[in-house]
């Protein structure tokens, strides 16, 4: 599906094609950009670039602390040396929502609407010298086909074209990112507020695991700037595309059929 790959920095990266993308995506912790394939393979004629977070996949960990302005200035990084003009459609999932919305509020230059997929509301992801989670600690003590397994074991409504990019993205992580400092960031209800263009925030269930509860959608809502809406497709958690791959899309389509 990626018929480009390419680094800038300490960063890689990957395009459906040689045009100009039209939507960029921004992965969550643990996962890589390999991770969006099934999504993009699912909607045909799309112009994507994906980007691999620092410590993630193929970019590498520089030594410093993380934060999600460091995670947004690695992003603008990237969509700056790609072709195109006008900016892109960015969606993220999780660490990479957050990011994405840091990345909106900042640089609207660079973003003419956001997908924001199940964020954390303002506490890190990573606290600092938190050791490597038990979780993921026990998936890397699997081989791959094992691991593939345990992922389809657990998470049976996943499609079965999720589970080896995900399998396979763990083994990629840069273990440091659980141990560099994480500086402070500040609420996704601030964040919202300094957002002037259109935002899609996409959440599930939090019985099921999504950090966004209806009560704090509402209070996003009340903070947005600009033009707002907030979906909850029951029966997801906080992996809303792999849970519900049928109405995420749909949400998903529609939205950048109006906006990329």
């Amino acid at each position: 599906m990626f018929g480009m790959r390419g680094r800038t920095a300490h960063l890689a990266w990957y395009r459906t094609d040689e045009a100009p993308a039209e939507v960029a995506f921004l992965h969550g912790s643990s996962d890589s950009s390999q991770c969006w394939e099934p999504l993009i393979r699912a909607m045909p004629g799309i112009r994507a670039l994906a980007i691999d977070a620092r410590g993630h996949g193929e970019s590498d960990l520089p030594a410093e602390p993380l934060s999600y302005s460091v995670l947004r200035d690695d992003a603008a990084l990237v969509l700056s040396s790609q072709p195109g003009e006008g900016g892109v459609v960015v969606v993220g999932h999780s660490l990479g929502a957050m990011s994405a919305a840091y990345l909106a509020a900042s640089r609207p230059d660079l973003v003419r609407a956001v997908v924001l997929e199940d964020p954390p509301t303002g506490g890190p992801l990573v606290e600092p010298d938190e050791p490597v989670p038990t979780w993921l600690a026990d998936l890397l003590a699997l081989d791959l086909p094992t691991r593939i397994a345990q992922g389809r074991s657990d998470n049976p409504a996943w499609p079965d074209d999720e589970l080896e990019p995900w399998a396979v993205s763990k083994a990629q992580v840069d273990l440091d990112v659980f141990t560099l400092p994480f500086q402070d960031p500040t609420p996704l209800t601030d964040q919202l507020a300094a957002i002037k263009c259109p935002v899609l925030l996409i959440h599930g269930d939090p019985d099921r695991g999504s950090l966004i509860s209806p009560d704090y959608a509402q209070r996003c809502a009340q903070a947005a700037a600009g033009e707002f809406r907030a979906v909850h497709i029951p029966g997801a958690g906080h992996s809303v595309h792999r849970d519900n791959r049928s109405q995420y899309l749909a949400e998903l389509t529609a939205f950048l059929d109006q906006h990329r």
